[in-house]
């Protein structure tokens, strides 16, 4: 489903069909809306979401263990970040106090608050770890800037930090906690931010681990506090994709996706974007070219490093991740959780 087939006898057609990847649903006995996703490995994968639940597999989605905190039924997940089958942490959004960060260390058997916001303008919205032991988390604009929380002790414990690095955000602007890729990282100290809602959908981009920021406007339409760009994955410092659109099913969203060869400073359009609004992107494991972006009417493929997109799967989902190791998985509405398999 997710290969290209050049031209071949129809014998060989049918084996190279027969051989494709593609999704494979696992049950996991609930019917949770899951936007926070964090696959360890092929067998290893958290995911987070409504109703404060938190599930993990140890067998490739076979089986699904309900870890989620105790007393969470009013949190709102939208991201988990898992260093391991025993470490996580999760990223619960909302107005003021509702915006918490929890973390376990035996596998979700009990868990730790290491913050709970007590700002009622802040909302928070993603989360990012460039190792085990530094992240951030961004909220949407307070006093007209985004704002950005650190972590250097795995997230046992947060620091607001300084505003005076990050550019005035526009009228309206703000993240959209629609699958836990509105602030990536890659390697050490690089990290990117997306925006929508403003005039312009906006790409902000620190080397500096979130103390200065620069901000680059994206081809992906906004101008409306439902358009924008939803999810970022770079592949390297350099070679970044931005997907997005118009969540509203009524609404068209053309002009989906962009793409940037220069650590987000300029961000090229796709010259054939995703046919829809698309919410999660990651690069496929050990590729130059190839990635997937997913939203509730499909999954699209690239093959050129984001030039162009084609539609391989009708599944809904919110938000896609891989390890090294090719686990691929990809969660969303009603329980929905999957694989990548052979």
């Amino acid at each position: 489903m997710l290969a290209v087939v050049f031209a071949v006898t129809p014998a060989q057609a049918a084996v190279q069909r027969a051989a494709q990847p593609g999704w494979r649903l696992k049950d996991t006995g609930t019917d949770v809306r899951f936007r926070g996703l964090a696959p360890v490995s092929r067998g290893v994968a958290w995911v987070a979401g409504s109703r404060g639940t938190v599930l993990r597999t140890d067998d490739g989605g076979r089986s699904w263990r309900d870890v989620s905190p105790p007393d969470a039924e009013d949190l709102e997940f939208r991201d988990v970040e898992a260093f391991d089958r025993r470490r996580a942490v999760v990223l619960a959004i909302g107005e003021g106090d509702a915006s918490r960060i929890l973390r376990t260390d035996d596998g979700g058997a009990t868990w730790t608050e290491s913050f709970r916001n007590p700002d009622p303008r802040a909302f928070y919205d993603c989360m990012t770890f460039f190792d085990r032991r530094h992240g951030l988390a961004m909220s949407d604009p307070v006093d007209g800037r985004y704002r950005i929380l650190s972590t250097r002790d795995g997230g046992r414990s947060w620091t607001v930090l300084p505003s005076d690095g990050m550019p005035a955000a526009q009228p309206g602007e703000a993240g959209f906690a629609a699958s836990g890729q509105c602030l990536v990282s890659s390697g050490p100290r690089d990290v990117w931010l997306a925006t929508g809602g403003g005039a312009t959908a906006r790409v902000l981009h620190s080397a500096d681990r979130g103390l200065t920021w620069t901000a680059a406007k994206t081809a992906i339409p906004a101008g409306d506090p439902a358009r924008g760009v939803f999810a970022l994955a770079f592949r390297d410092r350099g070679h970044g994709l931005a997907v997005g659109g118009d969540y509203r099913g009524d609404q068209e969203s053309p002009h989906a996706s962009a793409v940037s060869r220069d650590g987000g400073r300029s961000w090229v359009r796709s010259a054939v974007p995703p046919p829809a609004y698309r919410s999660g992107v990651t690069w496929l494991p050990h590729s130059r070219t190839a990635a997937l972006a997913v939203g509730p009417t499909g999954t699209d493929l690239t093959v050129d490093g984001g030039r162009t997109w084609r539609t391989v799967d009708s599944g809904s989902y919110d938000t896609v991740d891989c390890t090294p190791d090719f686990g691929c998985w990809a969660s969303g509405e009603r329980g929905r959780v999957a694989r990548l398999e052979f």
